[in-house]
Order: C-alpha cells, then structure tokens, then sequence
C-alpha cells in the first residue's frame, strides 16, 4: 500500500509537470485536450473499469457496508485498483481538477481486500485498514489515517480491528519513508493567532462550512441523478456531459491563469511557504472545476483540491483581516472547507495539522473545523463520501442477495 501510493504520488507529479509543458505551449490547449480528456475517462471509467468513478472513498465505505464477497468484488478489487491509477493519471494529463488521494484509499482498499480472500471474516476490518493506510501514505499523516478510519470509514471505534488498522498505517508508512524520507505534506509552519485575531476563527469557519455544504450538496444531487428532462439527458449522453464538464473545467482555467488545474498542492503550498498571491477567482473557480470533475464521472479524487479550495478562501478572507497572518487564514479556509464537505471535523483539523507540522494552531484548527460541520449541515444534511456511498450499496445489494444462500 505505502508503495502504490508512493508510485502514484510520483507519477501525478510527473502527469501534472506534463500538462502544465503542454498548456506552456499552447495556452488554449485545455479547450480541446480537457473535453476529448474526460470524454474518454468517463467511457473507459464505464465500459473497463466500472465503479472506479470518482474518489473512490464512497467505495470503500459501501464495501465495508456489504457482507457478501461478490457484492464488495465489485466495488474494490486488484481491477478496480488498476484502473483507477491508469485513470486518475489520465484525468491530471488532461488538466482534471481532481487529486490522487482519495484514489489511494480505493486501491488500499482494494489490496486488503484481496489478501482479505482468505479470510472472508476479517474483510471488513482488512478494508478499513487498507483505506486508512493509504490517507496515510498519500500525506505522511499517520495520526490522520487512524482518525479517518474511525471517524469517517466506520463511524465508530471497533476494537477488534484497531490493531490490524494501526498496523497497516505503520507498515504504509514505512514504506513511505524508506522511499521518500520524511517530510509535511505543504512544508511546516509556525503561525500563531493574537486574541484580536480569533475573530477570523468563526468567519473562516461560516464561510469555508457553507462553501463545502454547498459542494456537497451538488456531488449528493448528481450523484442521486436529476430530475426531469436534465438528468434524463445525463443518463442518456454520460460521455458528451463528461466532454461538456471537461469544457467547463477548461474555462474555469482560462479565467485562472491556468491555477485551477491538478490537485491545486503547487499553488497552495508557495502561499504558505512564501505568501505567494492566488487570484482573487482562484477559491471559486477551483471549487466550480472540482465540482465540473466529479460529476463528469471519470475517476479521482476531492481531497487534495478541496484543501486547495479552502486556502483559496483563507487568501481571500485576508483582504478582512489585513492584521492577521496570511498563513493563519489560509490554515482555518481549509480546515473550514474539507470539514464542510466530508463533515468530518475531527479528521479535518488532525490532517491539516499533521501537514503542516504547526501545533500552535491545533486549538483554532479544532474550533474552525466544528464551525464548518455546523455551517455546512445547514445545506447538506451528511458528508459527501457517505451519502454517495448509499448509492453504491444500493447498487450492489442485488448482487449481494443473489450471493446469498
């Protein structure tokens, strides 16, 4: 696990300096490559690798929601797995606003639940284990892993798997350092918030929260299917609506001097590093590119552009607070925003901190983080990973029932 994600995090990185030489060439490249791109991820993503769509945590969540062996073989497999990779390099060589974490859980998953084969009872316990492990190995986050698979996979402490859990993410996390060394994920930070400062705490946590209600809220509805003649035609046409997203996706990047393409880590991590300025548009068009990418239906994941997402909204919430450190503003958009979108405040402020090495913020993080679930339930009633996974088991069920005795 810790070695694909490695692989992968090199490979992306390789796929997006790719994209970028391209678009250096031609600046209007995106209008053609970005809708021909997802067209025909969004076709393959169908017709080869079928339930590879998307991040791929719903996935693994409806996985672990299921209890027979075929029905969960369909949503995490070695195929799954590959197909995966193949696609989200794919969608980051055509300027996909999509990032690779999100995948890496999914095919963690998918490797456990291979060895799992010959231990069917301990599948369960072997899929949030391989998907923990690979938030773990994509960010260098161990302590993130363990809380995402308790607070987000299973939504409770299970006893009997937390060994098996804990053991994954440290041999994951091995690997990743054997092969990487150790780093944070966006470099290490060392702000600190004044008493003045607190007030940017609770209007980065409204702001972020609603912004990712609002995210959530069109992944859930797309993801249920429209209503009348517009999700008809959806369901009809997937691969011309993928283009059409690819061709949304594409404007947004012309609008963006070319920021909002990727995982969205170039552009975050000089900000904080550097105070290196976004565009004023970059929080909202990288949300709309986002959102553009994963409802086109090709695979990839939210992770990484929501954090992106969020530190657009930080930068931009700076011109209120011209007092307070940029950094600091930057740190509670995104903690504000991922918690709005996957509702999973404990696990958004443990990662953010984790990534950024900077413990003096944990106390702020924590109160922008549960600011932002508040905020966002307001729009949308659940996190996005777990009210698509719905979807997905309701999906499988007949094959579930079919496998039973």
């Amino acid at each position: 696990m810790g070695a694909s994600a490695v692989a992968l995090a090199l490979l992306a990185d390789s796929a997006q300096a790719a994209f970028r030489h391209l678009i250096g060439r031609w600046h209007y490249l995106p209008l053609v490559l970005t809708p021909l791109g997802l067209g025909l991820a969004a076709w393959l993503t169908r017709r080869v690798f079928p339930n590879s769509q998307g991040s791929g945590i719903p996935q693994a969540i409806a996985a672990r929601h299921l209890t027979d062996q075929g029905a969960r073989g369909t949503l995490v497999s070695i195929r799954i797995a590959i197909g995966k990779i193949l696609l989200t390099l794919f969608g980051l060589l055509c300027g996909a606003s999509i990032g690779r974490e999100g995948p890496t859980v999914q095919v963690g998953a998918s490797i456990m639940f291979a060895i799992g084969r010959l231990s069917p009872r301990r599948q369960a316990g072997l899929i949030l284990a391989g998907a923990s492990a690979g938030v773990a190995a994509a960010f260098n986050t161990p302590l993130a892993g363990i809380v995402f698979g308790i607070e987000e996979m299973s939504r409770a402490f299970e006893a009997k798997t937390s060994m098996l859990l804990i053991g994954a993410i440290i041999a994951a996390g091995l690997t990743s350092l054997a092969l990487l060394g150790d780093y944070t994920y966006f470099g290490t930070t060392s702000v600190k918030l004044g008493l003045a400062d607190w007030l940017a705490v609770p209007v980065c946590g409204v702001a972020g929260g609603l912004l990712g209600g609002v995210f959530s809220r069109i992944l859930v509805e797309f993801g249920r299917g429209l209503p009348g003649a517009t999700g008809r035609a959806i369901k009809r046409h997937p691969i011309l609506f993928a283009a059409a997203c690819g061709l949304g996706i594409a404007l947004c990047g012309l609008a963006s001097s070319d920021t909002i393409y990727g995982t969205g880590y170039a552009q975050v991590k000089p900000l904080l590093d550097k105070g290196m300025p976004l565009p004023q548009s970059f929080g909202l068009l990288k949300l709309v590119a986002t959102a553009l990418a994963a409802i086109s239906g090709i695979p990839g994941g939210i992770f990484s552009p929501s954090l992106a997402v969020g530190a657009g909204i930080g930068f931009n919430l700076s011109g209120i607070f011209p007092g307070t450190p940029l950094d600091a503003l930057v740190l509670l958009g995104m903690v504000s925003y991922f918690a709005g979108v996957v509702q999973a405040p404990i696990t958004a402020f443990v990662i953010v901190t984790e990534m950024t090495n900077d413990h003096a913020m944990v106390v702020p993080l924590m109160a922008a983080a549960f600011i932002g679930q508040a905020a966002s339930r307001l729009i949308c009633k659940d996190g996005v990973y777990h009210a698509l996974s719905r979807n997905f088991v309701a999906a499988a069920a007949p094959a579930e029932v079919r496998g039973r005795p």
